[in-house]
């Protein structure tokens, strides 16, 4: 069976961004193929990937975050976990796990960095369809 169904999962820090991931994806996906989800952040992702994977619905999950270095946390350690789990996800599950899920070294509040960052996450939300339409004819072809 054939999904046509995608999945997008995006983390609330940082909404104002990450949700131009989306703005991207949907550029190529019609949202009428789109269920969206929101996590608190990127932590939270793989899990919810993982669930949706394993619901057998979608053809592939996108999971978009933006992770920053707040002070209190090593900001590359939780990027490298999230990484690490969603690709898990993709490996366990045989679904395609797409990430859209980035770690500037230099982040400021700046309404100039935000606004870059904006930006990027439109271009990134794009790469992830373009990523998950191609893995799809891609493992098609293995079948045939």
């Amino acid at each position: 069976m054939t999904h046509t169904r995608y999945a997008f999962v995006k983390a609330n820090w940082h909404a104002d961004i990450v949700d131009r991931a989306l703005d991207g994806f949907l550029e190529l996906i019609p949202a009428s193929q789109v269920d969206v989800y929101d996590v608190p952040g990127a932590f939270e992702m793989p899990l919810v990937a993982r669930d949706l994977a394993l619901s057998h619905r979608y053809a592939a999950v996108a999971a978009a975050a933006l992770v920053v270095d707040g002070g209190i946390y090593r900001h590359d350690f939780v990027a490298a976990a999230v990484v690490d789990g969603l690709m898990r996800v993709s490996l366990d599950t045989g679904v395609p796990i797409l990430s859209v899920s980035l770690t500037p070294h230099h982040f400021q509040e700046t309404d100039h960095h935000r606004a870059i960052f904006r930006e990027h996450f439109v271009k990134k939300g794009r790469e992830a369809a373009e990523a998950a339409l191609m893995i799809g004819k891609t493992r098609m072809s293995l079948a045939a």
